[in-house]
């Protein structure tokens, strides 16, 4: 407290500490449990407030910010079913370690405890869910709270974090002092780990490379692209980090996750060697710790990771690296070029692979839009740094089989699998980036998680495109039931709006596509409308993955 400080609202000074942050954007649909903050908002002209009309969809635009900017994307929601509404998000920044801080409308002090009007406590509600869960107690304590805030969604692994905001404190005015903006310390690589590592990958015969996680950045991806290129090695990207490594370069085969190429499972499990730098090798890029056994794998693990506590935690890795990824990428960028390297064949047969498995072919027996084909035009036309954004479903088989990609944050999909999570991410893409390109990929089952966001996007000029795979089935599901229950169809079929009527209702133009043929000019035509569009595919049902069929 200072009394040279002007006096303000507990709400001022906490926008005031965004502003500091650099804070630019904040999602939320608004509540009158912060009122002051709404109040300060509209004074802030530095800071734009985009209002959602779902607390999910804020939360999920919140993560998208993030991913974009490697920034803590902000969200505000009101206590009680709000904040419940946007725990989707909070769920998805923490598995996907993306750095975010949701703001939660409080009770006042004075009624905690008492279960007042859509009273939550946040700490033990988002405890588990969050990387911290707090509430501010004291007006005084709102620039100390939230710069640690903005050090813990920054530091080590990035990920979420949720603050109560009383609702009497906001309303409450006094002298306070503002806080510097938060500095966040990265940790280089131990030098005698680097002539370690570098040892141990001049020893192998068949190594592979796994790139994966946040905290990187251009420069960084192009350092570890120089490395890459000096020792000749293979990259594959970890489940939905396919952006962070150039899909059209000779070194580049593919992605362990979800759709996985089998040969591409092969190499994995005979490479002698895997350096990974930042995956924390979850579930589904080790199809369930299998394809990399835990705790200790078949293969030589070098693992890298910015966080000291994922070092271990699963894995024991026979060289941990605990160091930020840009720094690391810095260092090994700088090893020198072996004059040799025996597994320059290996590093060519997985490129061969991957492109092979990644160039869609034709197929008779689909009917109607083989979709194949559509992410095929889309990878073979779309800017380099055209923005692709997709929630969960069978038909994200497809975008990322097909689509390559070419540049860093470029892809934004959720690695916990949320749906609904790509129509909301691609609006805060294309508010952020209005000149890029932003396409949503979306099954009809994901699309109606958040259709009314159509709304959002008009409302806040967010001309995108999105995609509207309809099969009339939640077909990840109906996949599932095929091969544990064949012919019984239980709670998979979709009775679906007429989607071409739904999004022209919003404002939006809108088409729907019943041949592959008709996609070019059709997507052209989304592209030049100047607002928001929908394109609807109809698929054929009985091609649940682009190699089965029903």
């Amino acid at each position: 407290m200072s009394d040279s400080n002007p006096s303000r609202t507990g709400g001022e000074i906490l926008v005031e500490a965004l502003r500091r942050n650099g804070a630019d954007t904040v999602y939320c649909v608004p509540g009158e449990s912060f009122l002051p903050v709404l109040d300060a908002l509209h004074g802030a002209g530095s800071i734009r407030t985009v209002v959602t009309r779902h607390e999910g969809a804020a939360s999920n635009m919140a993560d998208a910010y993030g991913k974009l900017t490697g920034r803590p994307g902000i969200c505000f929601t009101t206590r009680g079913p709000g904040s419940t509404h946007a725990a989707n998000g909070v769920h998805t920044a923490k598995q996907d370690s993306t750095p975010m801080i949701l703001f939660v409308g409080q009770v006042d002090r004075g009624f905690l405890g008492r279960e007042g009007f859509q009273e939550l406590d946040c700490r033990k509600v988002f405890g588990g869910l969050a990387k911290w869960a707090t509430e501010i107690e004291s007006i005084e304590r709102i620039p100390e709270i939230v710069s640690r805030a903005y050090a813990t969604a920054l530091s080590g692994r990035p990920g979420p974090v949720v603050i109560g905001l009383p609702q009497d404190i906001l309303f409450t005015s006094a002298s306070v002092a503002d806080a510097p903006p938060v500095r966040i310390s990265r940790a280089n690589p131990d030098p005698a780990a680097i002539e370690e590592l570098q040892r141990l990958l001049l020893e192998a015969q068949r190594p592979i490379v796994v790139q994966g996680g946040t905290g990187w950045d251009i420069e960084a991806c192009n350092a570890f692209a120089a490395f890459i290129h000096a020792f000749d090695l293979p990259v594959v990207a970890s489940f939905r980090r396919q952006d962070l490594f150039d899909n059209r370069d000779p070194h580049y085969a593919g992605m362990i996750g979800l759709g996985v190429s089998p040969k591409l499972v092969q190499r994995v499990k005979d490479a002698d060697l895997l350096l990974v730098v930042g995956s924390r090798l979850s579930e589904v890029p080790t199809n369930g710790y299998t394809l990399i056994k835990s705790p200790v794998p078949d293969q030589l693990l070098i693992h890298v990771h910015p966080d000291p506590e994922e070092l271990g935690r699963v894995y024991q890795a026979r060289l941990p690296i605990n160091a930020s990824l840009a720094n690391t990428a810095h260092a090994l960028a700088a090893l020198p070029a072996p004059a040799s390297t025996p597994w320059s064949n290996w590093t060519r047969e997985m490129r061969e692979e991957y492109l092979a498995f990644s160039t869609p072919a034709p197929n008779a027996s689909i009917e109607g839009v083989d979709f194949a084909q559509v992410m095929g035009y889309l990878s073979e036309t779309l800017p380099d740094d055209a923005i692709i954004a997709n929630g969960a479903g069978n038909y994200t088989v497809w975008v990322h089989r097909y689509y390559r990609y070419r540049v860093p944050a470029t892809e934004l999909a959720p690695t916990n699998g949320a749906m609904g999570y790509g129509f909301p991410a691609a609006i805060a893409a294309k508010l952020r980036e209005p000149n890029r390109t932003v396409v949503c990929l979306a099954g009809d089952g994901c699309f109606m998680m958040y259709p009314q966001e159509l709304a959002t996007a008009m409302q806040f000029g967010a001309p995108l495109v999105v995609i509207v795979v309809n099969n009339g089935m939640l077909g990840t599901i109906r996949m599932h039931q095929e091969k544990n229950y064949p012919g019984r169809v239980s709670g998979t079929t979709l009775a679906n709006p007429d989607f071409i009527a739904l999004a022209k209702a919003f404002g939006a133009h809108a088409e729907r596509v019943e041949h592959t043929e008709d996609f070019p000019a059709a997507f052209a035509r989304a592209q030049a409308a100047g607002v928001p569009a929908l394109i609807e595919l109809r698929t054929d049902p009985r091609q649940i993955t682009p190699a089965a069929r029903i």
